[in-house]
């Protein structure tokens, strides 16, 4: 407030001297926020393109708001000269040591609980409504409370990053919010694994390395770079880093089995090639797995007491099927004079071998 010459202290700043209250305020303001917006979003089913087009013009209406100095949010410098947390010097070796544990420690919580819930009966949801939301209601479903949770818990999760990234930094201004930043961190997705927990902290790793290189020597082609970076990888890289790391270490253990003997040699060249959804030691009688089974046991589980419950009505139902349409096939004999295939198991409620010719209907 000392470069603005304000003379009072607003009022939306209240208690914010209190460690507790800051704390609470960083999860409870984004998480209110994404809440109130995807409530709405949601509900009237925006999504795929339109909803990234809302969310960018809603975060740049925001950070044209904050550039102002009335606001009280510091205008185009932001909130910066930064000196204490908690009573210690922010500069001190031991307070940066603390804060960068304290970020390696919050990283691996949120990647634990992105762990849980992916591999829980929520994200098996989540993942449903990712790929067909339409079934998904079908189903029973409400998929407005799913998106909405997990779009409120990515909003908290970022609310927690910026609180600890600030006093490492010593600044945060309203160009943070740019559109340019939310495209570099889809990057980081993209170039690190779309569809994998680890993929994007490998990719802001890969990203932010040479962006520290790039814009000391070249800072006027960083941004061009970092376009072709994404053309490059939508289009020769689309699994990323960890997709290409997974394929070479399977071709490296595929080539590995066939070369000391644990596969039967008329088998090798199979390896490569399994047919999708089968499994490797069953079919080759080895040891080896040459491409892990996407469903593990307890899906085919399901999968086949699924099976086993169809195929009674199934069959029932093509039997049904048979029986109506039979007396005009026998008709059709009577006209044409030539004996169909699918009528021989049963004329005149009699039974008939394939090969008996002889047989009027």
């Amino acid at each position: 407030m000392v470069f603005l010459d304000w003379k009072a202290y607003p009022w939306y700043w209240s208690f914010t001297d209190q460690f507790w209250y800051a704390a609470l305020l960083v999860v409870l303001v984004p998480g209110v926020l994404a809440f109130v917006f995807g409530y709405f979003a949601f509900r009237s089913r925006i999504k795929g393109v339109y909803f990234s087009i809302i969310t960018q013009a809603l975060t740049y209406a925001f950070m044209l708001l904050f550039f102002r100095n009335d606001t009280g949010f510091g205008g185009n410098n932001g909130f910066t000269d930064f000196k204490r947390i908690l009573g210690y010097p922010i500069a001190a070796p031991g307070t940066r040591v603390a804060l960068f544990m304290a970020t390696g420690v919050a990283l691996l919580g949120a990647l634990l609980l992105a762990r849980l819930i992916v591999t829980s009966k929520l994200g098996r949801v989540l993942t449903a409504i990712r790929d067909a939301e339409s079934r998904v209601m079908f189903c029973g479903y409400s998929p407005l409370h799913y998106k909405l949770f997990v779009w409120t818990l990515s909003a908290v999760l970022c609310g927690i990053a910026g609180a600890l990234y600030v006093p490492q930094v010593g600044i945060i201004n309203p160009s943070e919010m740019s559109p340019a930043n939310s495209i570099e961190i889809a990057i980081w997705a993209a170039v690190g694994g779309r569809g994998t927990l680890v993929g994007p902290i490998v990719g802001a790793f890969v990203v932010n390395g040479a962006k520290s290189w790039f814009t000391q020597a070249f800072p006027e082609y960083w941004l061009f770079f970092l376009g072709l970076l994404f053309i490059l990888v939508t289009l020769f890289l689309p699994r990323g880093v960890i997709g290409l790391a997974r394929r070479r270490r399977r071709a490296a253990s595929v080539g590995a089995a066939a070369s000391d003997g644990r596969c039967r040699p008329q088998h090798r060249q199979r390896l490569g090639r399994p047919r999708p959804g089968g499994d490797a030691r069953r079919r080759f009688g080895c040891g080896h797995d040459a491409r892990p089974d996407p469903l593990s046991r307890r899906d085919h589980g399901e999968l086949r007491r699924v099976q086993g419950t169809e195929r009674p009505f199934a069959h029932h139902r093509g039997r049904r099927t048979a029986l109506h349409h039979r007396p005009q096939r026998c008709r059709q004999d009577d006209d044409d004079g030539r004996d169909h295939r699918q009528d021989a198991p049963r004329c005149r409620h009699r039974i008939l071998r394939p090969d008996d010719r002889s047989h009027a209907c």
